[in-house]
């Protein structure tokens, strides 16, 4: 295990070596929370993937191959869907308005009235995704080291909040590039056809599992039905994903390179669903199917590879948990302190990146704190994706396809979708199908009755609003720099 335990130790600093190197590139807000709008498609496409892909796309998608066989690909396969659906058809968009924030984009069109109220929607959303990102360090750090989880998640939290304090979204950037390669290599041109050839072959493995197992839709039409409402919708609309639209250097990179980024999620899909299928051949009887990832690697692979695979594994996971902890920071310092206190200080350059390094360290520690003491990783996650989706899909996707969308109605979609999932979780159950179907069918009528029951969003608004959609004006007082590939 010697050299399985280097090549991780080398990975680890290698990230925090990233974090100090990003440190002397983000001299000023747009570089610390969005790269400086710089990024050309290679480092585009990469940190897209990377931060969708995390540790419920691997150990998750895995999993869930080893319980449904090739349909267990669809959670990762929505996912990938979604990041297509954005790229494809409101990247562009997105991406010239030059905002930080959804929230942001949200007081642009409906004029500064339902911005509180979306950013601690977003906070709660974003933190509970870092939070969850980060109780995933227990199970890889305990396969590689034996570690105590406590003292697993202390470790990696303290390493992903280490190099994100640093540089912001440049440092995450530059990890994320690394980690989307080690990903790429471990899982995809490793561990797939170690895993396919240790079981046999696809031949063995048809004529070991029940037919089933091989069957598109055996997980249920109602399970990838959910599953597009919460992760291809979460895509559209999650702060964490357009925090890095707003890191493209052009609305063509953005549609481009997202569009790529997509397609190796799909790609990724079938691959942790084969993985999965595979570890069911070799280890029938496994206690949980989320065990299926940790063993495979354990005892499939040789010396070496063993190592390269579970850095991928913890590239998978630091990628999600890095990008979730910069989003849940720069809302939680954006939408909502800078609210409180009312804008009352204009901050120096030199003040913004303070403040926004001193939130991450903020956020950091309060979810390595919640990460410790929360116990049910999947609940967590769905409470967090319902009540996203439930009660922010509507006013945004409204503002971006509809003008007669008012504030007012935005305010009463959030409104009835955040209470519907609410009540219909704790009267159903947080894992039932229910509270994101009629949440969403709450927000979207209570966003189109209220307004057009009430005066049209003001035509100065709406001018200000379509001249930033077209790109016509700066948001930032800043030259424009040069682009990065």
């Amino acid at each position: 295990m010697a050299v399985d335990y280097a090549v991780i130790v080398v990975y680890l600093a290698g990230m925090l070596a990233m974090g100090w190197w990003g440190m002397r590139r983000a001299r000023s807000k747009s570089e610390f929370l969005v790269a400086g709008r710089r990024l050309g498609p290679p480092m585009y496409s990469g940190t897209m993937a990377a931060i969708v892909l995390g540790g419920a796309s691997t150990i998750g998608g895995v999993g869930l191959g080893y319980q449904h066989g090739l349909s267990g690909a669809w959670m990762v396969i929505t996912i990938g869907l979604g990041l297509l659906a954005l790229s494809i058809f409101f990247s562009a968009r997105i991406a010239r308005l030059k905002v930080y924030t959804v929230s942001e984009m949200l007081d642009l069109r409906y004029g500064g009235s339902s911005g509180v109220i979306s950013g601690i929607v977003m906070w709660a959303y974003t933190l509970m995704l870092a939070v969850t990102s980060t109780i995933a360090y227990a199970t890889i750090f305990d396969v590689i080291f034996g570690l105590d989880r406590v003292v697993a998640i202390i470790l990696g939290g303290a390493i992903v909040v280490a190099y994100s304090t640093l540089g912001g979204m440049w440092s995450i950037t530059l990890t994320d590039m690394v980690q989307f390669v080690v990903k790429t290599i471990g899982v995809l041109l490793l561990l797939l056809p170690i895993a396919v050839v240790k079981a046999g072959g696809f031949s063995a493995m048809a004529a070991e599992l029940p037919d089933d197992y091989f069957s598109p839709m055996s997980i249920g039409a109602q399970t990838v039905f959910t599953y597009v409402l919460i992760y291809s919708f979460g895509m559209l609309i999650g702060q964490d994903i357009w925090q890095r639209v707003f890191t493209a250097r052009s609305d063509r990179v953005a549609k481009l390179g997202g569009t790529a980024a997509g397609v190796y999620c799909l790609a990724y899909a079938v691959a942790g669903a084969v993985i999965g299928t595979a570890a069911k051949v070799l280890y029938p009887k496994l206690a949980s199917p989320d065990d299926a990832f940790a063993t495979i690697v354990k005892d499939a692979l040789p010396i070496g590879v063993k190592g390269l695979v579970l850095a991928a594994a913890l590239s998978a996971v630091m990628s999600t948990s890095s990008g979730a902890l910069i989003a849940c920071a720069t809302v939680a310092n954006n939408d909502i302190w800078s609210r409180i206190r009312g804008r009352a200080k204009t901050p120096t350059t030199h003040d913004e990146i303070k403040g926004n390094r001193l939130f991450i360290l903020i956020m950091g520690a309060a979810v390595i704190v919640i990460a410790i003491v929360l116990n049910n990783v999947v609940e967590a996650l769905t409470v967090a994706y319902n009540l996203l989706v439930g009660g922010l899909l509507v006013p945004i996707l409204g503002g971006l396809l509809w003008k007669r969308g008012t504030g007012t109605g935005a305010l009463a979609s959030v409104g009835a979708g955040g209470t519907t999932v609410i009540v219909l979780m704790a009267w159903q159950g947080i894992l039932a199908n229910e509270p994101i179907y009629y949440g969403l069918l709450a927000s979207l009528a209570a966003y189109i009755i209220v307004s057009l029951a009430t005066k049209p969003t003001d035509e100065a608004i709406l001018a200000t609003w379509r001249t930033r959609l077209a790109g016509e004006t700066p948001a930032e007082g800043e030259a424009p720099t040069p682009a990065t590939t």
